[in-house]
């Protein structure tokens, strides 16, 4: 890049020339080559305090239509990785170039506080201590929860400012303040006074480890290995059974089915004992297998009569050693009505002893459903409603959910009160590995002769994020959000429904960027299930609401819904916390006078988290003074995760307290990678630190690696990437270099106005306006990769490869109030004013230090200023067609040139006065309307219409142009460099005629 380092256009001969140096006007500035960032930045931070410059701003902005992004709350437990870099510097950057667009950009950092992540680090300290969490009095409990949550405020939040984030550092948001847990607790009581609550027994995710109900968004899925088993369920024969659960007293078998057995498959053995009934598919192709030939130690025996789906019997009966078989196709209507027998049904396996307990001898359906498929397995599924959310809804929809079983413990221990060699058995242990749960259950379906074949197998299997141990499905009663029942609260501008007021802002009310995300989010709100809104833990906000002792929850009464109730409640919280919740005497106080507190029971559960998270809408944006004035965010920002996450639960939460999303525009990025696009973790050595890249490089440079790359696909960053940055780094930092040193000393007086300047110059003045448009729109549209890419493109290619190249000859050699030197310094003010501003969302640190090199303040500061605005009658297009020409002209002569220079004929264009042929008539007239030579940088150079002789340097790309080499005649001006013929004729010795003009003034 010729602006790097520009060259010194005085080396005099000596003995025949004077030495010209002293009078040639060469960049000066004291802005360093070299940045410093490790060492400068931290110092550019304390003086951003010093000054106040984010209150200074809010000042400043007074009466600015507002912009609020709304921050993501970050879970206060860790130090920062390189996604919270990633995250909150495209947030800093959205929120800086819009306060620099002229808006009131208020960012609010804030934390979560409460939820499992902080309370797993507590349980597992007192687990290294050998103490008992269960034994802490809860409130005591919760406050080393908090104080745990405090310290790593402290740590985040000066790591966070480290980066250069800016924002309200001094009064963030928490979710435990307790104004943050008064209104959360308000909130949640909408849903109590709106009709959204309720409790069901139903199955969800459950971490027996945390012991705890999970949500979706707290879910990652591992690969984990599995036992597989393959189970027969015999068809009830009425004749002999001694009841049916349908009622049925004979059968019509016109196809054999009544001494047949069912065949299903299922990768949770531990589910068999809760088995409900078989699920199968009426556009599935089924038939009978009868075995005719089985090896030797096989569990299927020959004349065994077996239905499986016919594009998975062969796999079926291969796994079961079966050699030979029959096949007699069935229509799937022959299950309509069916009934099958538990595998450990008294009546089905005389040899099966030790169920006399009843539990499973009642008989099962056989029911159609869509979720089987012929994709795995036998093309029957064995149905659990406790344990699956598909057999569930399926159960619900037939009226069976008196089919619901209840009998695994919260750490996923078989309850007692089952058959003693079933109660006590765990799914999963506390260390996260598999119980025995699965191997007893399999070898007593062997002794129950009901196992046809078993084998293992690898698959996708959900895990908790902060534990990493493997989940189950299970019934218990929770406290749910009904998103599709109508709500009593008059807000119906956009559906009575949560799940309807979702999909209508999703559609309609929202900006999704990339627009990826609503298809994304979309397809997860028409699709989810009722929102599990309890936990069984002890850090969070509690369920503030009370059951009427004796009541169903099907019972009108069941909740309390009172006003006065609720703002006691809100009260109570606002003062002292959610703590006061599980202080003894609490419940009369509240209820005192309202109800006889004996006959209600206080729920003890916690708020999900991410109800927490969605309802920060609430505390932030509506009642801060520098939230939003409607309460409504312009911009929430994360990760594309968090369409499953803070993004689905504000908008669920906000649908059902508000009526609508509580944003406007939901920006999405995706995740970081290392160099090969491999997943970073500690295990594999390839994490990247935020604090070791500032450490090494700078905050700018890793703000940099963010603007460079595009944010909405996942991120690759190492040590070479980083190196890459640092180099378009320094190329940046250079071009604002030359602009300081070539402005030393520029003021206003030396102004000239743009239709007073040559057209070169005129030219730069088009391509800004034509950029502030780019800017903007980019900035506005989330694109930092498109703003960066367009600026470092014209600072590269526009200016340091072409205008500074031709104009550095003026700025050095002219005289200092010629026209041409003169236009040369407006441009290059105007260029420093838009650069550095356009550039100092992305780069803070840097666009600081080259501004106050220029404009030396005790309290100023880049970031105190606005984009400035461009004339809208700079822009030219004729003229920039016309130079459109010239450039494509010149890269022909420069290209010419470099061959003479590779060859040593010349050791610089000057040394050239080269014969440029142009047959196209327009671009000739347009290059003889300008100083071609000067363009060319050359001591000369003619313009001909003659055809290119045979030897002319040609281009492809630039047909038409023909050039041929031809030495500068003349002396060479040891003031300009140029080789000239009047060299030597002036009063002064060695130069040129221009040179000996300004050596007289």
């Amino acid at each position: 890049m010729a602006a790097d380092t520009p060259a010194d256009p005085v080396a005099a001969d000596p003995g025949t020339a004077p030495d010209y140096r002293d009078t040639v006007f060469l960049p000066q500035t004291d802005f360093p080559m070299r940045a410093g960032l490790p060492q400068r930045e931290p110092e550019w931070l304390a003086r951003w305090d010093r000054i106040g410059i984010y209150d200074r701003l809010r000042e400043r902005s007074a009466g600015r239509a507002p912009f609020v992004l709304h921050d993501g709350p970050p879970y206060a437990n860790g130090h920062l990785h390189i996604g919270h870099a990633l995250n909150k510097t495209i947030k800093d950057i959205v929120v800086r170039s819009h306060q620099m667009m002229g808006r009131d950009a208020r960012y609010v950092p804030g934390w979560d506080c409460h939820g499992l992540p902080i309370e797993w680090k507590i349980e597992e300290k007192y687990r290294a201590e050998g103490r008992d969490k269960d034994a802490v009095d809860v409130v005591e409990f919760r406050q080393e929860c908090r104080r745990f949550a405090d310290e790593w405020i402290d740590i985040q939040r000066q790591e966070f400012k480290r980066l250069g984030i800016t924002g309200t550092w001094d009064d963030p948001y928490l979710t435990m303040d307790f104004h943050a847990e008064a209104v959360i607790a308000a909130e949640f009581m909408k849903l109590v006074m709106n009709g959204a609550l309720y409790q069901g027994s139903k199955p969800v995710m459950w971490s027996p480890v945390e012991k705890t109900a999970l949500a979706e968004a707290e879910v990652e899925y591992h690969d984990k290995e599995s036992p597989t088993i393959w189970v027969r369920f015999r068809v009830v024969d009425y004749k002999e059974a001694s009841h049916t659960k349908n009622g049925y007293t004979s059968y019509n078998d016109p196809h054999g089915l009544l001494s047949a057995d069912i065949v299903v498959w299922t990768t949770t053995p531990w589910t068999i004992p809760s088995n409900a009934g078989i699920a199968y598919n009426p556009s599935i192709n089924y038939s009978v297998f009868e075995v005719l030939e089985t090896d030797g130690d096989a569990w299927a025996r020959v004349g065994d009569k077996l239905v499986i789906a016919n594009d998975l019997a062969t796999e079926t009966l291969t796994k079961a050693r079966v050699r030979r078989w029959a096949q007699r196709n069935i229509p799937s209507s022959s299950f309509e009505g069916m009934e099958v027998y538990h595998p450990w049904h008294n009546q089905t396996w005389a040899k099966f002893k030790g169920t006399d307990q009843g539990i499973w001898d009642h008989p099962r359906p056989v029911l159609p459903a869509d979720f089987v498929t012929s994709d795995a397995g036998t093309g029957f599924v064995h149905t659990a409603p406790s344990h699956g959310q598909d057999d569930y809804e399926l159960f619900v929809r037939k009226g069976l959910t008196s089919e619901m079983t209840h009998w695994v413990d919260e750490d996923s221990a078989f309850s007692i009160g089952l058959p003693e060699w079933l109660a006590g058995q765990r799914i999963i242990l506390p260390n996260g590995k598999d119980g025995r749960a699965n191997t007893v259950v399999i070898d007593k379906l062997i002794e129950a002769e009901a196992l046809l074949a078993r084998g293992k197998v690898k698959h996708s299997y959900p895990h908790s994020w902060r534990s990493k141990a493997p989940l189950i499905y299970r019934n218990t009663p929770q406290w749910f959000a009904a998103i599709d029942k109508p709500l009593a609260d008059g807000m119906n501008d956009y559906g009575q429904t949560i799940r309807t007021r979702a999909l209508t802002s999703i559609d309609t009310l929202v900006k999704w960027w990339p627009q990826t995300g609503r298809n994304r989010i979309h397809s997860m709100v028409e699709n989810r299930p009722d929102w599990v809104l309890s936990r069984q833990r002890a850090w969070g906000v509690p369920l503030t609401c009370f059951v009427r002792r004796g009541a169903k929850p099907t019972d009108d009464d069941f909740l309390l819904r009172d006003a006065q109730v609720n703002d006691r409640i809100i009260a109570a919280f606002e003062q002292d916390g959610a703590d006061v919740w599980y202080r003894p005497g609490f419940k009369a106080q509240v209820l005192d006078g309202i109800v006889d507190p004996e006959d209600y029971d206080q729920v003890t559960d916690v708020l999900d988290v991410w109800f927490d998270s969605g309802s920060t809408h609430a505390f932030v944006l509506r009642d801060r003074a520098d939230g939003a004035p409607d309460g409504i965010a312009d911009v929430y920002l994360e990760g594309t995760d968090q369409h499953r996450g803070w993004f689905q639960s504000s908008l669920l939460q906000g649908c059902a307290t508000r009526g609508r999303a509580p944003y406007r525009n939901v920006v999405t990025h995706g995740f970081t990678l290392d160099e090969k696009g491999m997943k970073m973790s500690k295990s594999l050595g390839n994490t990247i630190v935020p604090a070791k890249v500032i450490e090494q490089y700078g905050a700018d440079i890793l703000r940099l690696w963010v603007a460079q790359a595009d944010y909405t696909a996942d991120q690759r960053i190492g040590p070479e990437i980083l190196k890459g940055t640092a180099d378009s780094y320094r190329r940046l930092r250079n071009t604002l270099r030359f602009l300081l040193g070539a402005l030393d000393g520029f003021t206003d007086a030396e102004r000239i106005a743009p239709e007073q300047m040559p057209e070169l110059d005129q030219w730069v003045l088009h391509r800004l306006a034509q950029l502030d448009h780019a800017v903007r729109r980019g900035y506005e549209h989330f694109d930092f990769q498109g703003v960066f890419q367009t600026l470092f493109q014209f600072c590269t290619v526009d200016l340091s490869a072409f205008y500074f190249d031709i104009r550095k000859d003026s700025l050095y050699c002219d005289a200092v109030d010629s026209p041409r030197r003169r236009a040369a310094r407006t441009v290059l003010d105007i260029l420093f004013h838009r650069l550095v501003t356009w550039l100092a969302p992305i780069l803070p640190f840097t666009t600081e230090d080259v501004w106050l090199s220029r404009f030396p303040s005790e309290d100023d500061s880049v970031h105190l200023h606005d984009f400035p605005d461009t004339p809208a009658d700079w822009l030219n297009e004729p003229l920039a067609v016309k130079w459109d020409q010239v450039r494509r002209a010149r890269r022909v002569v420069t290209a010419a040139l470099e061959v003479r220079r590779g060859d040593k004929t010349i050791g610089a264009s000057l040394e050239a006065a080269p014969v440029v042929h142009v047959e196209d008539r327009d671009m000739l007239a347009a290059l003889t309307s300008v100083d071609f030579a000067d363009v060319c940088i050359t001591s000369d150079l003619s313009l001909t219409a003659d055809p290119a002789p045979s030897e002319a340097f040609r281009m492809s790309e630039t047909p038409g142009i023909g050039v041929v080499f031809e030495l500068a005649e003349g002396e060479k001006c040891q003031r300009c460099w140029k080789i000239l013929p009047d060299v030597g004729t002036h009063r002064h010795p060695g130069v040129c005629g221009r040179c000996d003009d300004v050596l007289e003034t």
